[in-house]
């Protein structure tokens, strides 16, 4: 018999490698183990000579014992298991995964015997390898009963984390917790319950599942808690997941939804900015559909609706000041406190610049002063004025520059309907296209003005209300249609030149900017199809004025009219050359008396 530990081949074909090197085999009844050494032999015979030499025989290479800690140095801990020589373990085997010492001279602990003696004639001893042989035992049981087992986190490994239970197994990332989990760090160092999923003792492996203990968990919490929702109901629960839309939040056993619409009474960009995975929170439940097993909540119907009491706190008048929350193309909203914004739309940012966008005013995040303008609790508005912190230029262009001024200022802009004048108060008056003169028609103010004239007008109108300040040029000069009954009265003769022949009749210029209309059946005595037939542009025409309109700038005129008037002066002047003052009127009813008396004679005799 060779010196050595002897071992059939059927004894170990079950053994897995590493265990093999610990000298571990597993027992057989029908072939029972021997080990026997020459060494020990002869130590036991020497023991007997001596007679006062303990029994040796009962250590043997890959059994456990219990051992005394004797002494420990910077390398190795020296243990007497009561054998002939004392063992030495190396020092990692007593020290925690983050380098701290677990044990100290005097302590009992159990080993494993790796040799009896090597060649400095002391024994090796192994805590670690007794604590495997003890935990295959427990672990292997724990899984057929399908109990579960304590570990502790000790690293983090390709995968998923090393967790310590006796022995070194393998906690899978998918199995951490009910949820996939970024940052498995956090859990290192943490002791949790597992359940063993995978047992392999012949090759040594075992995987962990701290999920499905949390799933067993959850599910008896989720019964329980179902038996117990209520809406309106405020509950505590655990953030367990975060989406753009909301938050999941479990209430135990069960999520329900938190959207972000009910996270707070005040405006939020996205729940992270309220919350964290983890966070525990008071919610309300809004809504519970039993069916569906559907919860809806309601973090800010927890807390009072700032709304409630807005009146309590802001006027009209008042002086607010807040942060710009965000930019819309209309205006920006303001954050004067939690829940409650207002809005300062684009027309109540200046009173002079034509303000296109928000933003070139303001920037998300500026601290700004507002005067409250308008309240509406019900519809949750609050409306702000940037501008009315200023004194209101049109109130004092309006004092300064009343109706009837003259002022002097540059051409801004041309419009087709106008142009617009600055004169110097950051506001623009506008010379409509129909106040630009009395008497030309004109079809582009361009054509009058340019851009950066310096131009007189003045002031007809001011509405500070709607911000429009009228300017006239035309009124700086007498219209000419102010007296036009007096330079054209009716029945007068008049000389123009024909400047437009149009179907109806054909326009006279009478003067410049004062203008006549034949009729059509006011040309001639005959009847006529078109003007163009008896008239041509620019010929020079006499007619009478048969109509006024100084209202509507409108004057008609009569070529047949003016014949028949000519005809009746001859027919006067002839019937009474001697009377200037003698009328056509007089003439006829001369000539009517006489015929009437030359019929009462005929009548007499």
């Amino acid at each position: 018999m060779t010196e050595g530990v002897i071992v059939s081949e059927k004894q170990n074909k079950n053994v897995p490698d590493w265990m093999k090197e610990f000298g571990y085999v597993e027992e057989d009844a029908s072939s029972p183990v021997e080990v026997q050494t020459e060494s020990a032999n002869q130590e036991t015979e020497f023991a007997k000579l001596f007679g006062n030499t303990p029994d040796q025989s009962s250590y043997k290479e890959g059994d456990v014992v219990d051992g005394k800690v004797v002494s420990i140095s910077d390398d190795f801990v020296t243990v007497d298991i009561g054998y002939k020589s004392e063992g030495v373990i190396d020092i990692s085997e007593f020290k925690t995964y983050d380098g701290k010492l677990t044990v100290k001279a005097g302590d009992t602990v159990n080993v494993y015997i790796e040799k009896t003696e090597n060649d400095a004639g002391q024994m090796v001893l192994s805590k670690d390898k007794a604590e495997i042989m003890k935990a295959w035992d427990r672990i292997s049981q724990a899984c057929e009963a399908d109990e579960e087992v304590d570990g502790l986190v000790i690293g983090k490994v390709k995968g998923g984390l090393s967790v310590d239970i006796g022995v070194k197994a393998f906690l899978p990332g998918s199995q951490v917790d009910l949820r996939p989990v970024r940052n498995l760090e956090k859990y290192i160092g943490q002791k949790f319950k597992f359940k063993v999923i995978k047992f392999n003792k012949k090759r040594g492996n075992i995987v962990l599942s701290r999920r499905a203990i949390l799933q067993k968990e959850r599910e008896s919490l989720r019964s329980e808690t179902l038996s117990n929702i209520e809406e309106n109901q405020v509950v505590q629960g655990i953030v367990k997941n975060i989406t753009d839309y909301g938050a999941f939040i479990d209430l135990g056993g069960i999520d329900g939804l938190l959207h972000i619409t009910d996270m707070s009474w005040g405006r939020v960009k996205h729940p992270s900015e309220l919350f964290e995975v983890g966070d525990s929170i008071d919610v309300k439940i809004l809504k519970y559909d039993k069916e569906k097993e559907r919860v809806s909540l309601g973090l800010k119907q927890v807390q009072p609706n700032p709304w409630d009491s807005v009146h309590e706190k802001y006027y009209v008048g008042q002086k607010v000041k807040g942060k710009v929350g965000s930019i819309k193309e209309y205006g920006a909203f303001i954050e004067l406190e939690d829940g409650i914004e207002g809005l300062i739309h684009v027309s109540e940012m200046s009173w002079t610049q034509r303000v296109k966008h928000p933003n070139k005013i303001l920037e998300v995040g500026d601290e700004v002063e507002a005067v409250v303008l308008e309240i509406d609790p019900k519809n949750k508005r609050i409306s702000l004025g940037l501008k009315q912190l200023e004194v209101n230029p049109w109130v004092v262009i309006q004092e300064k520059h009343p109706v009837g001024t003259r002022v002097k200022g540059t051409v801004k802009n041309i419009m087709d309907f106008g142009y617009f004048v600055d004169i110097g108060e950051g506001i623009d008056g506008l010379v409509h296209i129909s106040d630009m003169s009395w008497t030309e028609r004109i079809n582009n103010p361009a054509e009058k003005v340019q851009k950066g004239d310096e131009v007189e007008a003045i002031v007809l109108s001011i509405d500070p209300e709607s911000e429009k300040f009228s300017l006239g040029v035309k009124q700086l000069e007498k219209d000419p249609w102010s007296d036009i009954h007096n330079r054209y009265p009716e029945n007068s003769k008049v000389k123009g030149k024909v400047t437009k022949l149009a179907d109806f009749g054909a326009f006279v210029e009478l003067e410049q900017g004062v203008e006549g209309l034949i009729h059509i059946s006011e040309i001639s005595e005959e009847r006529i199809e078109k003007a163009s037939d008896v008239l041509n542009v620019g010929d020079e025409v006499d007619a009478e004025v048969i109509s006024i309109d100084a209202k509507e700038r409108k004057i008609g005129l009569s070529i047949k009219a003016l014949s028949r008037s000519e005809e009746r002066r001859n027919m006067e002047t002839y019937m009474n050359p001697n009377s200037s003052k003698t009328t056509m009127g007089d003439a006829l009813g001369e000539k009517l008396k006489g015929m009437k008396e030359t019929n009462t004679e005929s009548s007499d005799s």
